[in-house]
This record gives C-alpha cells, structure tokens and sequence, in this order.
C-alpha cells in the first residue's frame, strides 16, 4: 500500500474530528532545516557516484567480483599515487574509509636518533637535575633517593611502553597523548585530561623559565635588581652566608624572558625545531664535565664540604635527613616548609617527564611503528641510569651539609670550570621552555580542530597555519606562573597534571588490551593489560603520595572539564575503546538476561515507535513531530530505550537506498527531539507485510520491544481510505499473536510537550485485566514536568452482578499496595441505561451510534449482494466472515455507553486512557473500526492500551 493510496493533498486532511487543526512543522524548524542538510549532502554524494558510474569502463579480468582492480577493493588510494585529504574530527553520520587518517607526507623525515631519542632526552634532562637533584640526595639520603628514582622511572617505563604500543597500532595526527587518549577513551575523557596536558606543559614552561633565571642570578650576582636574601645554615657554630636570588628579581627577569620566548616563537616554528637538538650538545657536554669533575674532586677542593667519593660520606649520607626550610630550600628549623619522602617524590618527577615528545612529532618520523618505542623508551632508561648514577656519586662526593646549601652543586664540581654548568643550565632550560611554548599551543589547537568544545573555536587554526592565538594564551599562562616565583611550588602542579596524562595513557592501553577488539594489532608486541594497570595504578598512587589536596584538585578539575563536555561538547564517533567496552558489555547483558521472562521489578517499557502515518506530514519531515514527545512520557527519567520504525513501500533491491536516507532523517528527527531511541526503516511490499516481518524479528533476546505505539488513524472515513480497517485491524491481530502490549494514540496533535504544563486528572477505564500496564503508564505519566500537576482517577467497569462495593475495596487495596495514589470510581453496567440524565454526551454519542448503524447495515447489504451475484459466501478482506447481527449490535451498544460514560466524567481530563477491545474473530476490518470510532467519538486525548499476557508491576518488594 503506497503513501499515495492512503494520503491526500487535501488541506484538510490532518484535521481532528470536532474541528482543531493539526499544527504542521514549518519549513523553518530547526529539525526540518537539519533534516534538508543532510538531504543536500547525499544529493551531492549521489551526483558524484553518477559521475563516477558514467565513466567509460575498461575491460577487467576482475570484472566477476564486482570490481576493476585491488586500489578499488580495498581503497587504498595510495597504491595509485594519489593524494588523500586529511580528514577532520570524524562526525556521527559520517562514511569513514581506509584512507583517512593517514598522515601527510613531508619532505623531512626524522629517524629514531634525532625524532624520538633526542627530544626526549632533552625534554627529560631539564632544571632540576642541576640544581635540586643533589639536595634532594642530601635530604631523602642515598637508599630513599633510589628508592624515588626507582619509583618515578618505573611509572615513567611502564607508561612508555603503554605510549609503545597505542602509538604503533595505527598512523598519528597531532595533538601528542590527546590524540592518543582521546581515540582510545572517547572524547570526553580525551578533551579533559588533554587540557590538564596542555596546563601541565604551560606551567612547565614556566618551571623552565624560572630555572635558567635562577641560573643566571647565581652565575651572575650583580645582575640582581633587588637585594639578595641572607639565610643562616642549620646546624653551624660559624655560619657561612648563603645568598638566594631574590623572589622579585625571579618574577621581573622570568616575565622579560618569556617574552622574548615568545617573539621567537611567533618569529618560526620550523626554525625553532632545526635549532633545538643543538641545545642538546651543550647539556651533554655539561654532564660529562660534572662526571669528569666528580672524578677528580679531592678531599682538598677550594670548596668546603666537598670530600670527593668517599666511602664515608656515603655512609654518612646513607639514611634521610629530613629538615625544615625557608622557601628557597635553605635548611631552617624555623622554615615554613617541611620535606618528607612524597615531597621529594613530587619535587623529582617532573625530571622524568618528557616521554611524549617523540610521539608530539610523529607525522615527521619516517617510521612512527619502530622509531617511537625504540627511542621512548631507550631515552627512559638512558636518563634512569644516569639518575641512578648520579645518587650514588653525589651521595659519595659531599657531605650532607653541603649537599643542602649548595643549590648548585653540579656547577660547583665540574670540570674545568663552573661557567660551562651555568651555561648548559641556561641553554637546556631556554631550549626545552621553547619547545614547551612550541608544543603546548599546538595541544591546545589539536583540541580546538577536533571542534568537540564550542568553547575553543578561538583557538582554531588552519592545517599548516602558526597557532598564534593559542600561543599567546599560553604565553599568559606562563607569566602567571612565572609571578608565583617559587620553583618547589611549581613543580607539584606540574607533577599532577603529567601523572594525570600517563594514567590515562596506561588506562588506554588496558583498555584496548583487555578488550581486544579485531582493530587493536599493535606492533609492539612486548605490552600485556597488567603492565598498563599497574602503571596506571602507579601514577595514582604517586599523585597520592605527593599530595592528596593537589591529587582531588586536579581530579575535580578534570571531572569538571570532562562533566562540560559531555554536556556542551559535539557529538564525535573516533571508534573508542569505550565503544568497544559498551559493545562487549552488552553482550554478556544480553546473555545473562537470556531469553527467560523479566521480572516485573525489573520490567522496563521498550517500545517499537511506528512512523507510518495514516495521513500526509509535512515535506522532510519522516514522523509526527508528537510521537518522539509520547515516547519519552512512556520512560522514567530518560531510562529505557526506543525504536521508531517506519515501512517503505516497494522492492529492496530497488530501495536500498532510499531507506538508508529515510533512516538518516527519522535518527535526525530523533535526536532533535532529544529522544533515547534507533531508527530503523524497512523495505516491503506493503505496510502489513512489512509490519509483520518487524514484530517477529525486531530486537534481540530480553531486548526486543514489548510494546508497540501507534496513531489511531481518526482520517480513514474522511479521505475515503477503504484500504486503512484491513490494515489497522492486522496490525493489532499481529501484535496479539506476537504477544505484543499495543497502545495507540489518538489525538496526537494535541499532545503536549515538556515545557506545556497539564492540570485536571488522569482517567483509567479499566475493564480487563492487562498486567497492571494501564497503571504503570499512568505512574510514567506523573512522572513528566507536564503531567506532574495532575491526579489519577481509576473507573472500574464491572459486570452487572459484581458487587461495587467489594471491587472498589479490592482495587483500593490493590493500588496501595502498588505505591500508587488514585481515586478508584466503579461503574456498574446495570447503570448504563438509567444514564438519561446524561444530556449533551448521551446526545453525542446517540447521534455516532446511529451513523455507525446505518453504515455497518449499508455495508452489509453491499457485501451480502456481492457474494450472491458471485455465488460464494460472506468475503471481506481477502477471507470468510460469519457476521452475527445480533453480536454486532451488542457491540455497538457496548461502545455507545462507554464512550457516553467517558464523556460524563472525563470530558476535562488532560488524558484518558481505556481498554483496548481486540477484534473480534470473523468480523470485518470495516466492523471493527466502526466500534473504534463510536468509542473515541469526541474524546480529545485518548490511548488505548492493551496488555500482554505479563504482568508489569507486582506488589512484592
């Protein structure tokens, strides 16, 4: 049956019988203009396939399969030499092919050496190796500084083997870690910890910058504008003055610097990544000076407390000292700060950090699958050696009192002179606050390109554009950092957010691991889930034990950043692992609910939405613009699931594709609405076959829909559609057999919205038992903002020899032990013929029983002549009928009372709800709506519902 044998063009066609007009959706609705987006998009997509099929053809040995060559079959254009454009953020909707997200080539190409080992060794060989790593020896000792290095480089080593394995499971874009987390655990969770990244390398930055001004002022006392501070040694009988820059000459020297930073940076990037592993040549230089000097440092060095490696300072600085000191770090028993074995683990891991800088350059690697492991790691355990090294030499070297006042001791030792550290400091510390005012802005543009925040749109940029606004966002930053001017404040900040981003780094790889989803193929084959959760474990166990107030701030700020997007973020599809988990997740739901009938506690409303309409809608528009707002009054709070479905007449091989259109449309319409639910449309050769194959197989186990919700069709005498009885009449038949609840709607139109508050009452006429499904919709009902005002009233049509009273007793008892609160009203049938007082309604109603006598009698005669010119007996839709008159006039009657009764008492009611009678057995269609009709005559709002042979609410807790 085609929409054009049951619509018309007529104006008037969708109005209501007592003369309200249904309120069309405009051209200008927002979900219609969206609607014809997405129609425009495939019209342009449908002009390119006719281009492509208009073609001439070559012949082809591979013509069997369908296609012209291997390029075609797997969609690599690459094998053609073909350029493919850099997809942006994946949207839902969006056709994602084999291409996208493959890198741009460029014409450098960095190998593992100098793309991954040397940034990463630079980024990680920074300030406080020179001038914290040997006071932090004199205050936690030489076993707990082991014990710290130890701690730090295995979350840092099992973090990058993490990196390892997501970075070499498929091509790279930029944005570092984000890009990695963020394709792994969602956008939500990659926005939030990639913007605590991105704050985490702006206040490193800052760390930078601090120390190589803190360098400069040692190297070069008279540069100090204000006046040095004099702290007193702990523990001395003569103290010996020791001079500390000044906070103010760190803030005025650290805010010059970053702005000149800054001006390199906008002067060129490209410039900036040519120069930087020069920085590197100065910081091994200055390290193989201090272990020269280490060497040959004597017990007669000009500078006291320098022993040279001696078996006793070593013993002697064996176990911690902790001490109280000044904010400079200076011992003082009347210090502000005190140090404990998690301080010192805060104040040494930002000089671990520094993993990610190879994977931030992955499109410039020749091979990003073996550079970025290789070289991650290697740079990992290079610098870990070191450190390890470097606590057993400096704990030999010093004693524990010059290993707390010389805060650059490292320049105190080498070899030949200071001035090579202080330089190797300044340089190291410049080079790496440059790549960290390089890299953080990028971070933040990534972000910003990925176009999930609205928020960030200002700091977008164009592919191969300088992210100059981001960099000055970053710049300011920085600066605020930098007028805090106490480096062992920073450093904690610092600390949390890195911690923050190589957990979600590890808990990326778990998750991947664990699940093992067919796309998860990683090269680097040495990781294992376990790994990934014990590092994961580690970096919240370090965040802990630094600090728990930081921990729960930077926790709460990520939550906070990840609540908004999820609330103000665009809808992005990047094949996360969360995806993954859900689809495995609701596998082993599906099995263990099995195919066992569900509890009525745990009985949930799944309705099966039919779109057809039994009239014509607007242009775009695929399905009442009232249903998707009676779905979601069928669910509490928002929980439960719907499926709109829609029939599409014709052959599926013919429209294959028209359907996937319709489907696009029905889940834009869906989604507008703000409606939890699927779309599916089906191709058939007409709407009762169709409807048949969908409740058969529509849903899976437990899962399948177990109500199904349509429109009355109120337009089916008044348009002269002889055709909509027999397939309204099978429709509800299918659904009885299939054992399916069935509610139907009439007057649609005027069914309100969220924000179209309702009063008066809620109207139950319950006549047969249904499972409690007439109470529980009503219960759903009071549960929306528009029915909330409203009461509920329960009319109990009893036979002519129930006693009232009794049943009025029971029902009462019944709904207090439901928890619901309702006034029980029972009508006995005996009282129907005394109901002459009814006036106006029993008018109304007398008035459409006799129309209906009239017709049903004129239809009978028509049918009785055509059997007899045919010779056959009684044929009404294609099958035999066996009409009692006797029957159908009792029929009648019974309608013409209820719908007087529902007159009387409900005319004002926000909503009735009713019985639904089913049809009877060797009726006509045509018979049965007429008894439809005759009941929802001049009822403004009705749903008539029928239950299935569950019940769906029970008394027990």
């Amino acid at each position: 049956m085609d929409n054009g044998d049951i619509e018309s063009n007529s104006d008037d066609n969708l109005r209501a019988p007592i003369g309200r007009k249904y309120r069309p959706v405009v051209d200008n609705d927002s979900a219609v203009l969206e609607m014809k987006v997405n129609a425009t998009s495939q019209e342009n997509i449908d002009e390119v396939v006719d281009e492509e099929a208009n073609r001439p053809q070559r012949d082809s040995k591979l013509e069997l399969f369908g296609f012209d060559s291997l390029v075609n079959i797997l969609g690599l254009k690459s094998m053609t030499e073909e350029q493919s454009v850099e997809p942006s953020s994946p949207r839902d909707g969006e056709n994602i092919s084999i291409t996208q997200g493959r890198p741009k080539t460029s014409e450098l190409k960095l190998g593992t050496l100098m793309g991954v080992f040397v940034p990463c060794l630079q980024n990680i060989l920074g300030i406080i190796y020179y001038i914290r790593f040997s006071w932090i020896v004199g205050m936690a000792g030489i076993w707990e500084s082991l014990l710290v290095v130890a701690f730090c480089g295995s979350c840092t080593f099992l973090t990058g083997i993490s990196l390892s394995a997501i970075a070499t499971n498929g091509a790279m874009k930029g944005g570092g870690p984000y890009y990695l987390i963020g394709r792994a655990l969602g956008p939500e969770v990659g926005v939030s910890i990639g913007l605590c990244f991105f704050l985490g390398n702006a206040v490193a930055g800052s760390l930078y910058v601090l120390g190589a001004v803190e360098t400069f002022l040692k190297a070069v006392p008279a540069a100090g504008i204000f006046r040095e501070t004099i702290t007193r040694v702990n523990g001395t009988v003569v103290p010996e003055p020791i001079q500390s820059p000044s906070s103010h000459d760190l803030q005025i020297y650290g805010i010059v610097v970053t702005i000149l930073l800054c001006f390199i940076v906008f002067g060129g990037v490209k410039m900036i990544n040519r120069v930087a592993p020069a920085f590197l040549i100065p910081v091994l230089f200055s390290l193989f000076c201090i272990f020269i000097g280490i060497a040959v440092a004597k017990k007669d060095h000009p500078s006291p407390g320098i022993t040279g490696l001696s078996l006793t300072s070593f013993k002697e600085n064996w176990g911690p000292d902790y001490q109280n000191t000044n904010n400079a770090g200076i011992p003082d028993p009347d210090g502000d700060v005190s140090w404990n074995f998690n301080a010192m683990v805060g104040l040494f891991f930002p000089a671990v950090t520094g993993i990610m800088a190879g994977s931030n350059r992955s499109a410039s690697l020749k091979d990003t699958q073996r550079s970025i492991p290789i070289g991650t790691l290697a740079a990992t355990l290079t610098t870990t050696a070191m450190y390890v090294v470097s606590v057993l030499l400096f704990g030999a070297l010093a004693t524990r009192e010059k290993l707390l006042t010389d805060r650059l001791l490292t320049a105190t030792v080498a070899w030949p002179f200071p001035a090579i550290i202080y330089i190797g400091i300044i340089l190291s510390t410049l080079g790496a606050a440059l790549q960290s005012l390089t890299g953080a802005p990028r971070l933040l543009a990534a972000i910003a390109n990925d176009d999930i925040l609205p928020v960030l749109n200002y700091f977008k940029v164009v592919e191969g554009k300088e992210p100059y606004i981001a960099t000055l966002f970053t710049a300011f930053l920085c600066i605020g950092c930098v007028v805090i001017g106490n480096l062992d404040l920073i450093t904690p900040t610092i600390t949390m957010f890195f911690l923050l981003c190589y957990a979600g780094v590890n808990l990326s790889c778990f998750l991947l691991d664990l699940l093992d989803a067919p796309s998860w193929r990683p090269r680097w084959k040495f990781h294992h889930w376990s790994l990934s959760l014990l590092g994961a474990f580690l970096c919240i166990v370090i965040m802990f034990l630094i600090s728990w107030s930081f921990t729960v701030v930077s926790l709460a700020l990520a939550s906070l950043i990840y609540y908004y997007v999820s609330i103000k973020g665009k809808a992005g599809d990047w094949g996360d692992g969360f995806k993954s988990a859900y689809f495995q997740l609701a596998l082993r739901s599906l099995r263990s609910l099995g195919a066992n009938q569900v509890h009525p506690k745990n009985w949930y409303p799944i309705p099966l939405i039919f779109c057809r309409p039994w009239g014509k809608l607007p242009e775009n528009v695929p399905c009442h613009p009232k249903l998707a707002d009676f779905a979601n009054c069928m669910k509490k709070k928002g929980r439960g699931m719907s499926i709109f479905v829609s029939i599409l007449d014709g052959d599926y091989h013919e429209c294959a594709e028209d359907a996937k259109e319709a489907t696009k449309q029905l889940a834009t319409y869906i989604d507008y609405k703000r409606c939890e639910g699927v779309a599916e449309i089906v191709v058939a050769p007409n709407m009762s076959e169709g409807f048949r194959g969908i409740v058969q197989t529509m849903g899976l186990g437990n899962l399948k829909p177990n109500i199904v919700v349509m429109r009355y069709p109120e337009i089916w005498r008044r348009e002269n559609l002889t055709e909509i009885p027999a397939t309204f009449v099978g429709i509800i038949s299918d659904c009885i057999v299939a054992n399916k609840a069935v509610v139907i709607v009439k007057g649609l139109d005027e069914w309100p919205n969220e924000y179209q508050r309702q009063y008066g009452t809620i109207d139950l006429y319950w006549i047969v038992r249904d499972g409690g499904l007439m109470l529980l919709l009503s219960q759903l009902l009071l549960t929306k903002e528009s029915f909330e005002s409203c009461k509920i009233q329960v009319f109990c049509i009893a036979e002519e020899d129930n006693d009232a009273e009794a049943l009025k007793a029971d029902v009462k008892k019944f709904l207090y032990d439901l928890r619901m609160q309702a006034e029980v009203i029972v009508i006995n049938m005996k009282s129907w013929d005394g109901q002459t007082e009814g006036g106006a309604q029993q008018d109304e109603s007398i008035g459409a029983y006799n129309g209906a006598q009239q017709r049903i009698a004129t239809y009978m005669e028509d049918m009785k002549s055509r059997a007899e010119k045919e010779g056959t007996q009684l044929m009404a839709d294609g099958k035999p009928v066996v009409v009692d008159e006797h029957q159908v006039e009792k029929f009648l009657y019974t309608t013409l009372k209820l719908n007087s009764t529902i007159l009387r008492y409900s005319r004002m009611a926000a909503v009735v709800l009713v019985s639904l009678p089913p049809p009877p057995v060797n009726h006509p269609a045509y018979l049965y709506m007429e008894y439809m009709d005759l009941l929802v005559e001049n009822v403004q709002r009705l749903l008539i519902i029928r239950g299935y042979r569950r019940d769906v609410v029970t008394l027990f807790t």
